[in-house]
């Protein structure tokens, strides 16, 4: 699953300006991620399953209730799996780049950019086209699609970074690729389980406060929640979802659990960026 980076011309490297390499770097790995197999694969699974669920759901809001659980799973395994893959594959690459006098970071920002983008723009078209095409969108809609896509592209972005992470701080590909799916395993499937043990474990203490911390340390908990304040089926948040609706049931609320999904991409970017920085290539 890995999407190879096209070569840069050979006068990229040198032409002046962190800001060009880091440009030139990204478009040439966006027109190459979005002629990826995986990358239209992906994005016409999303196509597909929100066409469905729009002609089988009716309105544009179930719809999107329907289409959460799969974007909370299969969104975060493909950034997770496509982004590591891809620093691996482009090891070859990096190396050559980085026996020239450019600035580490300019690079690595290139790089990230030319998976994130393209990535996110796949996501945001494949479950925005369905709506378009079949008029489903309408005043009560609109709004929650709008936070739906973005909160979607905030997802691609933060487990892009938590991929890069893992690739430049697990040298071997194989033991990355795995790390890479356990992670995945443990904040989409284990970590819920482990939530409800510990709640139950321990229901005659005051346990509101580490709730609310429990769903703030994990992107995907995090995305659920936001979405469903806004699409208001209190049913099916979750103990944590529900302690948070109380707390921060509000438009600051929302605002705080935005600003929470921005700190899952700028934490282990910048976390993946030092470590870049200093890595023996």
């Amino acid at each position: 699953m890995t999407a190879a980076i096209a070569p840069v011309p050979p006068n990229a490297a040198s032409r002046p300006g962190a800001a060009t390499l880091a440009r030139t770097v990204a478009e040439h790995q966006w027109r190459d991620v979005l002629r990826s197999r995986w990358v239209i694969a992906y994005a016409l699974v999303l196509f597909a399953a929100a066409e469905l669920l729009l002609r089988l759901g009716g309105s544009g809001p179930s719809a999107l209730v329907s289409l959460l659980n799969i974007v909370l799973l299969l969104v975060p395994l493909v950034a997770l799996v496509l982004g590591s893959a891809s620093l691996y594959g482009a090891r070859e690459f990096t190396e050559l780049l980085l026996a020239q006098p450019i600035p580490r970071r300019a690079l690595f920002v290139g790089l990230w950019l030319g998976l994130v983008v393209p990535l996110a723009g796949a996501t945001v078209l494949a479950i925005a086209l369905p709506f378009a095409i079949e008029r489903a969108i309408d005043a009560d809609t609109a709004p929650a699609l709008a936070l739906f896509l973005v909160v979607a592209a905030l997802l691609v972005a933060a487990f892009t970074s938590l991929a890069f992470l893992v690739a430049v701080t697990v040298h071997d590909r194989a033991r990355g690729l795995g790390a890479a799916i356990l992670l995945w395993l443990g904040l989409g499937l284990v970590y819920d389980g482990v939530v409800l043990a510990v709640a139950t474990a321990l229901r005659d203490w005051p346990m509101e406060k580490p709730m609310l911390a429990f769903m703030l340390a994990n992107p995907i908990d995090l995305a659920r929640t936001l979405l469903l304040l806004r699409l208001d089926v209190a049913a099916l948040m979750g103990y944590t979802g529900a302690v948070f609706r109380m707390a921060f049931g509000t438009p600051a609320g929302m605002g705080i659990a935005l600003v929470a999904m921005l700190a899952w991409v700028a934490g282990p970017w910048w976390f993946a960026a030092r470590a870049f920085d200093r890595r023996d290539f």
